[in-house]
């Protein structure tokens, strides 16, 4: 039986183009032009998956999501814009229970048959995620590290005037539903964590900065998008600008820096496998854990198996908590994960590894 998806837009145009992408796909589609109106559908029919616009008249797409995700929780992906407004409304409609988003064909110079690999490859893994994956995932909870805004300020500074190379460095690789696991590590992070986090998270350029920003306002630690020739000190987060590939590099003096590379025959930018790969030649891979979470293909896979083959201490996330168990699944299979471990877990183990490391010292 046919996959059903509905698709919410007010934009007619919008509407028939995604329309005809996916019942030449082989979906079935339904059509609202209006939050509300999808609201009414999803009372009455189980979709497999929606596409959801943001900005429409009655009801928006934010609302839409929080209610559908209420009474009848179904796969949502957003249809957003290039502009820094859709990106943060995009970024709501994630904490709300959305899963993903994919861009609006005719975004700037993006044309639908560009675009089209994109929505197709995420609808069709949203269509496979269980439902009672999607309330296991709106219901969890984890434990996190509450501060108050002057402590968190005072505690970013502290770290920020020391400016020491980091201990080690904990490594992440994560796409279709992993801002949320992102946003969870993070906010578990305490001030004084001696290595440094460097998070390659699948989105376009114009996403990555206001995503880094979001972060920061709950993190104990600093988490800037990257910038070519930054150095990496203790307690940094960085999270990978869109667009580019974010490696590494070292300094005469023995310090990490960024590089960005350009776009090359890697699917997404930024590559996971390229900070993976840059990661393994010029640092000691005994003192990386490389972590794959939640997401589409298998990017991360190669690069994950070269840093485990220099000592590297590397997680892929279990099946169980996992979106979309593409990356991961890929990491176990090709021998590159040394274990497969649930979300929750996966965060004790970036928060227990430093004092393994020191104890083995």
């Amino acid at each position: 039986m046919a996959k059903s998806i509905l698709i919410v837009d007010d934009s007619a145009l919008i509407r028939k183009q995604l329309g005809q992408t996916l019942d030449r796909a082989g979906y079935d589609i339904g059509f609202a032009k209006n939050g509300q109106d999808a609201i009414e559908f999803v009372k009455e029919f189980d979709f497999d998956a929606i596409t959801m616009d943001i900005n429409m008249p009655i009801l928006d797409g934010v609302s839409a999501v929080k209610k559908i995700m209420e009474i009848n929780p179904t796969p949502i992906l957003m249809v957003s814009s290039l502009t820094s407004e859709d990106a943060d409304i995009t970024f709501e409609a994630l904490d709300a229970g959305a899963i993903d988003f994919i861009l609006k064909p005719g975004t700037i110079s993006l044309k639908l048959e560009e675009s089209e690999e994109d929505i197709l490859s995420k609808i069709k893994a949203v269509t496979q995620i269980p439902k009672n994956r999607l309330r296991i995932r709106k219901e969890a909870t984890t434990r996190k590290i509450n501060l108050s805004k002057t402590n968190m300020e005072e505690s970013k500074a502290i770290i920020q005037a020391k400016g020491s190379k980091p201990d080690g460095l904990v490594l992440i690789g994560s796409s279709t539903g992993g801002p949320s696991h992102i946003e969870e590590i993070v906010n578990n992070i305490p001030a004084n964590y001696p290595f440094a986090i460097l998070v390659i998270q699948h989105m376009p350029e114009n996403f990555t900065n206001g995503f880094a920003n979001r972060l920061n306002n709950y993190s104990n630690l600093n988490v800037q998008e990257s910038k070519v020739g930054d150095i990496i000190h203790k307690g940094n987060i960085v999270i990978a600008k869109g667009g580019y590939h974010m490696t590494l590099a070292k300094k005469a003096s023995g310090s990490l820096i960024i590089k960005h590379q350009e776009k090359n025959h890697r699917f997404f930018t930024p590559s996971i496998d390229e900070l993976f790969l840059s990661a393994s030649k010029v640092y000691d891979c005994s003192k990386i854990m490389a972590i794959e979470l939640t997401g589409i293909g298998d990017d991360g896979a190669q690069g994950m198996l070269e840093l485990r083959q220099k000592g590297a201490y590397t997680l892929a996330e279990d099946e169980t908590t996992s979106v979309v168990y593409g990356m991961p699944k890929a990491c176990w299979e090709n021998k590159a994960a040394l274990k497969k471990l649930p979300f929750p877990k996966i965060i004790d183990e970036i928060l227990a590894f430093p004092n393994k490391f020191n104890k083995e010292d």
